[in-house]
Protein backbone atom coordinates (compact mmCIF):
# COMPACT_ATOMS: atom_id res chain seq x y z
CA UNK A 1 0.00 0.00 0.00
CA UNK A 2 1.59 3.26 -0.92
CA UNK A 3 -0.33 6.64 -0.37
CA UNK A 4 -0.04 9.61 -2.34
CA UNK A 5 1.89 12.47 -1.55
CA UNK A 6 1.61 14.30 1.95
CA UNK A 7 -0.18 17.21 0.30
CA UNK A 8 -2.73 15.26 -0.05
CA UNK A 9 -3.71 16.06 3.17
CA UNK A 10 -7.05 18.70 3.16
CA UNK A 11 -7.18 21.08 6.30
CA UNK A 12 -10.55 22.88 5.57
CA UNK A 13 -11.20 25.89 8.02
CA UNK A 14 -14.80 25.04 9.18
CA UNK A 15 -17.46 27.70 10.08
CA UNK A 16 -18.48 28.50 13.90
CA UNK A 17 -21.04 30.26 14.12
CA UNK A 18 -22.06 32.71 17.59
CA UNK A 19 -25.49 32.89 19.04
CA UNK A 20 -27.02 33.31 22.22
CA UNK A 21 -26.10 30.64 24.77
CA UNK A 22 -23.57 28.70 22.91
CA UNK A 23 -21.85 28.35 19.47
CA UNK A 24 -22.59 26.60 16.76
CA UNK A 25 -19.90 24.70 15.12
CA UNK A 26 -19.97 22.92 11.64
CA UNK A 27 -18.16 19.46 11.05
CA UNK A 28 -18.90 18.08 7.58
CA UNK A 29 -21.52 18.32 4.97
CA UNK A 30 -21.75 15.58 2.07
CA UNK A 31 -21.17 18.67 -0.64
CA UNK A 32 -17.50 19.52 1.22
CA UNK A 33 -14.19 18.28 -0.05
CA UNK A 34 -12.56 15.62 1.41
CA UNK A 35 -16.25 13.72 1.85
CA UNK A 36 -15.78 10.18 0.77
CA UNK A 37 -18.85 8.50 2.16
CA UNK A 38 -19.90 7.71 5.47
CA UNK A 39 -19.37 4.98 7.65
CA UNK A 40 -19.24 5.96 11.03
CA UNK A 41 -18.15 8.85 13.27
CA UNK A 42 -16.61 8.53 16.59
CA UNK A 43 -14.74 10.39 19.08
CA UNK A 44 -11.43 10.07 21.43
CA UNK A 45 -10.69 12.35 24.72
CA UNK A 46 -6.87 13.03 24.73
CA UNK A 47 -5.17 14.53 27.81
CA UNK A 48 -2.55 17.55 27.74
CA UNK A 49 0.83 16.05 26.52
CA UNK A 50 -0.18 12.41 26.17
CA UNK A 51 0.64 10.96 22.81
CA UNK A 52 -1.25 8.76 20.66
CA UNK A 53 0.73 7.08 17.97
CA UNK A 54 1.16 5.31 15.35
CA UNK A 55 -1.73 4.17 13.35
CA UNK A 56 -2.19 3.47 9.59
CA UNK A 57 -5.51 2.82 7.61
CA UNK A 58 -5.79 0.99 4.45
CA UNK A 59 -8.88 1.43 3.04
CA UNK A 60 -10.67 4.50 5.73
CA UNK A 61 -10.38 8.02 4.52
CA UNK A 62 -10.33 10.26 8.29
CA UNK A 63 -11.84 13.13 8.48
CA UNK A 64 -10.99 14.78 11.73
CA UNK A 65 -12.12 17.63 14.02
CA UNK A 66 -11.66 19.01 17.24
CA UNK A 67 -14.27 20.51 18.89
CA UNK A 68 -13.01 20.70 22.21
CA UNK A 69 -9.09 21.80 23.29
CA UNK A 70 -5.98 22.04 20.91
CA UNK A 71 -4.36 18.84 18.85
CA UNK A 72 -1.31 18.13 17.45
CA UNK A 73 -1.37 15.88 14.39
CA UNK A 74 1.32 13.99 12.70
CA UNK A 75 1.77 12.69 9.61
CA UNK A 76 3.82 10.95 7.62
CA UNK A 77 4.09 8.22 4.51
CA UNK A 78 6.33 5.33 4.91
CA UNK A 79 8.13 5.96 1.67
CA UNK A 80 9.50 9.27 3.04
CA UNK A 81 9.55 8.43 7.10
CA UNK A 82 11.66 11.49 7.67
CA UNK A 83 9.05 13.80 5.95
CA UNK A 84 7.17 15.02 8.41
CA UNK A 85 3.49 17.54 8.02
CA UNK A 86 2.49 18.69 11.12
CA UNK A 87 -1.17 20.52 11.66
CA UNK A 88 -2.79 22.08 14.65
CA UNK A 89 -6.36 22.57 15.23
CA UNK A 90 -9.10 23.00 17.61
CA UNK A 91 -10.40 25.49 19.73
CA UNK A 92 -7.76 28.58 18.36
CA UNK A 93 -7.88 26.87 14.56
CA UNK A 94 -11.19 25.10 13.63
CA UNK A 95 -10.89 22.97 10.83
CA UNK A 96 -10.73 19.33 9.53
CA UNK A 97 -8.01 17.66 8.30
CA UNK A 98 -9.18 15.14 5.85
CA UNK A 99 -6.30 12.29 5.21
CA UNK A 100 -7.04 10.00 2.63
CA UNK A 101 -5.48 6.42 3.26
CA UNK A 102 -2.24 4.68 3.81
CA UNK A 103 -0.61 7.61 5.99
CA UNK A 104 1.32 6.78 8.98
CA UNK A 105 -0.42 8.97 11.63
CA UNK A 106 -0.28 10.07 15.47
CA UNK A 107 -1.99 13.16 17.90
CA UNK A 108 -1.09 14.83 20.96
CA UNK A 109 -3.23 16.85 23.13
CA UNK A 110 -1.69 20.30 23.46
CA UNK A 111 -4.14 22.60 25.53
CA UNK A 112 -4.71 22.34 29.33
CA UNK A 113 -7.17 19.81 30.55
CA UNK A 114 -8.81 17.51 27.96
CA UNK A 115 -8.96 18.01 23.93
CA UNK A 116 -12.07 16.02 21.78
CA UNK A 117 -11.24 14.59 18.85
CA UNK A 118 -14.00 13.30 16.40
CA UNK A 119 -13.27 11.34 13.18
CA UNK A 120 -16.23 10.81 10.40
CA UNK A 121 -15.13 7.95 8.50
CA UNK A 122 -15.96 7.15 5.25
CA UNK A 123 -15.87 3.23 6.16
CA UNK A 124 -16.99 1.46 9.29
CA UNK A 125 -14.32 0.51 12.20
CA UNK A 126 -12.21 -3.13 10.81
CA UNK A 127 -9.35 -3.98 12.97
CA UNK A 128 -8.14 -6.13 10.09
CA UNK A 129 -7.94 -2.66 7.68
CA UNK A 130 -5.34 -0.97 10.71
CA UNK A 131 -2.00 -0.78 11.15
CA UNK A 132 -0.49 0.07 14.32
CA UNK A 133 2.73 0.39 15.59
CA UNK A 134 4.89 1.79 19.06
CA UNK A 135 5.72 5.45 19.01
CA UNK A 136 9.13 4.26 18.79
CA UNK A 137 8.70 3.31 15.13
CA UNK A 138 9.04 6.66 13.73
CA UNK A 139 11.93 9.30 14.57
CA UNK A 140 9.27 12.13 15.17
CA UNK A 141 10.23 14.39 18.32
CA UNK A 142 6.75 15.03 20.22
CA UNK A 143 8.57 17.25 22.45
CA UNK A 144 6.46 20.88 22.55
Amino acid sequence: MGPGRIDQIIVTPLKRISVAGGDVMHAMKNTDAGFAGYGESYFSWIKCDVVKAWKQHAQMTLNLVVPVGQVRFVFFSQDKPNQFREERIGNDNYARITVPPGFWFGFQGIAAGDSLVLNMANILHDPLEVSKKELSFSSFDWTL
